[in-house]
């Protein structure tokens, strides 16, 4: 097999859509990072932003198995100083924004620094099943 190489300027960039509604939570994120992280093309470099656009539509509708709506925790320090920890399960988390926990958990399997928070900027996600790309004519991914 043949490594292509294409600079991260002439890397041709696609347009995905990811339903999100009654998938698992771990499963809509893994797909979304990788597809955002390049890691479905031939031409990935680690070193460089070469990933595609990623729509995740019905965030508020995300499933997650096991209890977890109110098991799983959100910590999250407010202020910064001693004593400003907030705690928050995942229903609570969903009611007050119901993109967040898509979102931690993207964000948590892109690199932390730079290079993952300009392929975070690549993950759009929405609550309802509209959306404002759809000029781009994305491709639906299934899952």
């Amino acid at each position: 097999m043949k490594t292509i190489f294409v600079n991260e300027k002439e890397q041709k960039r696609e347009w995905f859509v990811i339903d999100a509604a009654g998938k698992p939570l771990g499963r809509v994120a893994a797909k979304a990072a990788a597809i955002a992280r390049g890691k479905e093309k031939a031409s990935y470099t680690p070193n460089q932003e070469m990933g595609d656009y990623v729509v995740i539509i019905n965030a508020d509708k995300v499933a997650v198995t096991g209890g977890k709506e109110t098991k799983k925790i959100y910590y999250k320090y407010t202020t910064g100083f001693v004593g400003s920890l907030k705690a928050h399960t995942f229903e609570k988390t969903l009611e007050k924004n119901p993109v967040d926990p898509i979102r931690i958990a993207v964000k948590g399997m892109l690199p932390h620094g730079r290079l993952g928070r300009a392929m975070m900027d690549n993950v759009k996600i929405y609550a309802g099943a509209e959306h404002p790309h759809t000029a781009q004519n994305p491709k639906a991914v299934e899952l």
